[in-house]
């Protein structure tokens, strides 16, 4: 599959990899541009967010995997991704992993006012398509993120139709009615989706060492929660994305 097939929306470069700040007051950017003018009044798409320690090509490599899961399940709208800085510095050392992760999520909430702007932009202008958003791992940070900047008007009500989670590192308490639900349920029209794995070692070695509380793809949601949400136990390989992918039975 070539990877001209996957448009993308880009916030890369807009943040530094250090700190998290944003050095660029840019919403997005959308390559090729052209691709984007072909989606206009499609019955649906897909935006689909990957998780950390994706440079450019790594992100691209996520969404083609994507579409060719989706195609495969019969799914025949468009499916591009969103790319966004989230490969900060020293991730893949151990020293500083943990300042690296909190830089990453830093980076990925603060994408979700880049991704609602988009999402707002679109369906101003096509109404009509519905928005399905797919998040792995950290990607569903910047989902929440989303869907939180787009519950700040009330025009936004059903502006997303479904939303899929794959071993997420969101706390799993957040989903929850006393947290996010209300708004996500709001903002969500149709369903939630979240597939989530007792065996994803990634998550787990997370919760153990305390980098991140109770991840919703590691433990599930917990407490009471909203009618949309959708848990689906499963069991991959690990915790990559293909591995997650390769777990989804049925589209949308």
């Amino acid at each position: 599959m070539k990877t001209k097939n996957i448009p993308r929306i880009s916030t890369r470069g807009y943040y530094d990899l250090s700190s998290g700040k944003k050095i660029k007051n840019n919403s997005y950017h959308l390559y090729p541009k052209k691709s984007f003018q072909t989606l206009s009044g499609k019955k649906e798409l897909v935006i689909m967010s990957h998780g950390l320690r994706n440079n450019k090509v790594d992100a691209i490599h996520k969404f083609m995997i994507a579409k060719k899961r989706l195609k495969q399940l019969g799914y025949v709208y468009p499916v591009i991704g969103f790319s966004y800085d989230s490969n900060p510095k020293g991730a893949h050392l151990k020293k500083s992993a943990l300042k690296a992760l909190y830089v990453g999520q830093k980076i990925a909430k603060e994408n979700g006012s880049n991704l609602s702007k988009f999402i707002i932009d679109f369906k101003g202008k096509n109404p009509d398509t519905k928005i399905r958003l797919i998040g792995h791992s950290l990607g569903t940070e910047v989902i929440l993120s989303t869907i939180k900047k787009l519950a700040y008007s009330s025009k936004n009500q059903d502006i997303v139709e479904s939303v899929y989670f794959f071993g997420s590192s969101i706390p799993s308490e957040l989903l929850g009615i006393k947290k996010y639900g209300k708004l996500v349920q709001k903002i969500v029209r149709n369903k939630i989706k979240n597939y989530y794995s007792p065996v994803d070692e990634v998550l787990k070695q997370s919760h153990n060492d305390g980098l991140i509380k109770n991840p919703l793809g590691y433990l599930g949601i917990r407490g009471k929660t909203i009618p949309k949400i959708i848990q689906i136990r499963v069991y991959p390989k690990n915790h990559r994305f293909v591995s997650y992918a390769a777990m989804l039975k049925s589209f949308p």
